[in-house]
């Protein structure tokens, strides 16, 4: 999209052969792996979307990476299909060996023209790697790829957590990242024309105290999980 989009598509290229043993150095502090958070995410997603009774078929994994969220989201949300899109090629080429489907497809993100606009964008991680200055941009994207009255779940890593904070400075291609607060990804996604449905914040406990993890679903409003999500719609009427 800019010159700053090329080069975090470069550095991702250089990291996608490592990547996920990368991450699973960063995140072996908490006892779990990257499925566990990313089933974790999908499957509140999934909760915060029944109670609101949405029932997404269509979905995009926005800075989907090398696809990792793809089956948790397939399986959570009962969808028909899932697109995914990256600057990373070379990321994008591993998401397609390993999860591409007749239900699954990825797409580079300079390559995207939205045909039928997803009900669902869904994105983990991703804000935080992009320039501040080029934030607004990218929800745009979004913005602009949902149908009216999509719903888009921003997923991003909580600077308020001390741990996430250790977590990120353990992983290379995260330690140079500028995080976002919830009140100014908030803003951000207000800013560019999304109604801000619900704030939640998830993953309090390491498994060597799993033994508290039921009490995560009550304490979604503490905000000192590892990381949040903030659900957003984009109007009906235009």
């Amino acid at each position: 999209m800019s010159q700053s989009s090329t080069e975090v598509k470069s550095e991702f290229d250089a990291y996608a052969a490592e990547y996920d043993a990368m991450l699973a150095h960063g995140i072996s502090i908490s006892g779990e792996d990257k499925n566990y958070f990313a089933n974790g995410r999908a499957a509140w997603l999934a909760r915060c979307l029944a109670r609101l009774q949405k029932h997404p078929v269509t979905a995009m994994d926005f800075g989907c990476g090398t696809g990792s969220s793809t089956p948790f989201l397939l399986n959570e949300l009962d969808l028909d299909s899932l697109l995914g899109v990256d600057a990373s090629v070379e990321s994008l080429a591993i998401a397609q060996r390993t999860y591409g489907s007749d239900r699954v497809r990825f797409v580079p993100l300079p390559e995207y023209h939205p045909t039928v606009p997803p009900d669902l964008v869904f994105c983990n991680g991703v804000f935080h790697h992009i320039p501040p200055e080029d934030r607004g941009a990218a929800v745009d994207f979004v913005y602009s790829s949902l149908r009216p009255g999509g719903l888009f779940a921003f997923w991003e890593n909580n600077p308020w957590n001390p741990g996430t904070r250790y977590v990120m400075r353990r992983i290379p291609f995260d330690r140079n990242a500028i995080t976002l607060s919830p009140p100014v990804a908030r803003s951000l996604l207000r800013g560019r024309g999304f109604a801000v449905m619900r704030t939640d914040f998830l993953f309090f406990f390491p498994r060597r105290l799993s033994w508290l993890r039921p009490m995560e679903p009550h304490m979604t409003w503490v905000p000192m999980g590892a990381q949040y999500q903030i659900l957003c719609q984009k109007p009906d009427k235009i």
